[in-house]
């Protein structure tokens, strides 16, 4: 008799879409005319939920904020999403795969949307420079252990689904 075969893992892309997009320019147009240099602050956040039994959406945001001394430039919110259908894998493996190679999947379109944002709004673009997602998950692995004192190995192993 053959030994019972364990299951093909499955990883695929059902989707990559935008999902929100909010820019803002409060003091549009005066602060328009002024000619110094501004202040570009970033940043980034990752999340994926189960959407039905095998299927996630990953989102990456983005909050780009520009500003003149006390007063905004301009405020971008971009939030690019996939949905990704990943089965048969141990829980290690799906966690990482959630939390490093979806979002390394979706942040290039999240890029070209900010960029193309700030071109369309008047403005020289904002280049979102690449980002080391492994690095990030095994940040918030670590943190997160930290934070649950250490109990257990597979506490570290495991991203935080919204």
């Amino acid at each position: 008799m053959a030994e019972p075969q364990e299951p093909t893992p499955v990883f695929n892309i059902q989707r990559m879409y935008l999902k929100d997009l909010s820019l803002e320019q409060p003091n549009s147009p005066a602060i328009l005319l002024e000619q110094q240099q501004p202040q570009v602050d970033i940043n980034l956040g990752i999340s994926a939920e189960t959407v039905a039994d095998g299927v996630f959406e990953v989102c990456v945001t983005a909050t780009v904020t520009t500003k003149l001394q006390d007063r905004t430039l301009f405020l971008i919110e971009a939030k690019q999403a996939g949905i990704f259908e990943i089965r048969n894998l141990p829980t290690e493996q799906m966690q990482a795969i959630l939390g490093i190679a979806c979002p390394g999947m979706v942040y290039p379109y999240l890029r070209a949307i900010v960029s193309d944002v700030c071109t369309r709004a008047g403005f020289p673009p904002v280049l979102l420079s690449e980002v080391n997602f492994q690095a990030m998950f095994e940040a918030q692995q670590q943190q997160l252990a930290a934070q649950q004192g250490g109990n257990g190995a597979d506490d570290a192993s495991r991203i935080v689904l919204n």
